[in-house]
């Protein structure tokens, strides 16, 4: 047994999952300041409206990129020792980064107005699209140097980055909301990681690949091609959760109540918060480790490595958040909120066959398994919306929360079956 727990310890799986657990640590901390804030300050109603913000943004800025920074990552991870094909990777990269975003901040200073009254539901909010259209730019480097730091495995500096940048970000959400109250939230909401970009510039500055000749390649009609592909995927993701979130919030807002839309906005932030651990040690070891094996049987054995570690961990953490439920309420929000905790334990079920899930749907990003990924991503997603609408007629807001767990059940089982060949390979 203790030479078991050794070898675990050994992994570069779990030495990764330290790191990235560490510095999402401090993301969570940063972040859970100025979300008590907000709670604090505008209550569930509030909550539910800068929701509807991040949504948004989470959309706006996979188009900002292109939709091509995984793409980025599995390519550099294939490629890192060749550093012909790296520079045309990376000079397209820039390119495609640079031209998506300026005409991303363009389109939304135009309808700044009709983005305020669409999505904040309120035409007083124009100021926040105007900024974060002049900011983007900024935005979508930033998130370029983490997929470069990714594919090049350069995960101790990856992880100081996060954590260098998390700090600023809050000093400077902090003195938003000291100075402008409310609407310095919302600003601080969509520019924070504009300014991470210069902390992350900075810390790499010494790095190989920090130079005018990896990036000065035209746009490479390979490299294109190959982003293309990443690009269709990650518009899909763009075009399902994020928009699903937006559908059903919107509905609760119409016709159930702003507060148990809240409620639920709250839940999701507590969600995210514990799967940042996850998705960022997927994104920074699982995905280019996939990236690289050829052959079905060490892929098998990188799954299964994986879920060893996760699946326990999973187990024991969810079980430990479901019975401090109240205790986390309290601390994260206020007691406006209390009455989300029905909605924890099929938060916390739907949680847990997602990240099973994942561990297997990764595949299809690592092997550019693009029409399957697309089908896969939409089926969820509309079948979500339909369990979800049925749900909601009987038992309220619980019912996305309840479909949330059907779905991501659903979706489970069908990635077994469709990697079944691979995890019934011998070894």
């Amino acid at each position: 047994m203790v030479n078991k727990i050794k070898n675990i310890l050994s992994l570069d799986i779990f030495k990764v999952f330290s790191l990235t657990a560490v510095s999402t640590l401090v993301r969570m901390l940063t972040g859970l300041i100025s979300v008590k804030v907000v709670a604090v300050l505008i209550g569930p109603s509030g909550i539910a409206l800068l929701g509807q913000l991040n949504n948004f943004a989470s959309i706006v800025m996979i188009l900002a990129s292109g939709g091509i920074n995984t793409g980025i990552t599995k390519y550099i991870a294939e490629f890192r020792n060749d550093d012909s094909e790296v520079k045309k990777l990376l000079s397209s990269a820039l390119k495609i980064t640079i031209y998506c975003s300026l005409v991303c901040g363009l389109l939304m200073v135009l309808l700044s107005g009709y983005l305020s009254d669409k999505i904040m539901l309120s035409a007083g909010y124009r100021y926040v699209f105007v900024i974060f259209g002049l900011t983007i730019i900024l935005y979508a480097l930033n998130n370029l140097i983490a997929s470069i730091l990714n594919g090049y495995k350069e995960f101790k500096l990856f992880v100081l980055v996060s954590i260098v940048g998390s700090i600023g970000g809050l000093i400077f959400t902090l003195l938003f909301v000291y100075f402008l109250g409310l609407k310095g939230a919302l600003i601080s909401a969509v520019t924070f990681q504009s300014v991470m970009f210069f902390i992350s510039l900075f810390m790499i500055r010494n790095l190989p690949w920090v130079q005018k000749d990896y990036f000065k390649y035209k746009l490479d009609t390979i490299s294109r091609n190959k982003y293309f592909k990443y690009s269709l995927m990650t518009l899909v993701t763009a075009a399902t959760a994020p928009v699903a979130q937006l559908v059903l919030r919107g509905h609760v807002i119409a016709n159930i109540s702003t507060i148990e839309a809240g409620w639920w906005e709250a839940m999701n932030r507590i969600s995210n918060m514990y799967l940042l651990v996850i998705t960022t040690s997927f994104s920074v070891y699982y995905l280019p480790r996939l990236s690289e094996l050829k052959k079905n049987n060490e892929i098998k054995a990188e799954i299964f490595k994986a879920y060893k570690i996760i699946v326990p961990t999973l187990i024991v953490s969810f079980t430990i958040l479901y019975f401090a439920r109240f205790i986390t309420i309290r601390i994260l929000f206020s007691a406006e909120f209390l009455k989300m905790e029905k909605l924890f334990v099929w938060q916390l079920l739907g949680d847990f066959f997602k990240i099973c899930s994942w561990l297997l749907a990764y595949l299809m990003i690592a092997k550019t398994m693009t029409k399957t990924f697309i089908f896969t991503e939409i089926f969820a997603t509309v079948f979500y919306l339909l369990v979800a609408y049925l749900l909601m007629n009987y038992t309220g807001v619980i019912g996305i929360t309840q479909a949330y767990a059907i779905n991501y059940f659903i979706y489970f089982i069908l990635m077994v079956v469709l990697f079944r060949k691979i995890l019934l390979v011998k070894n």
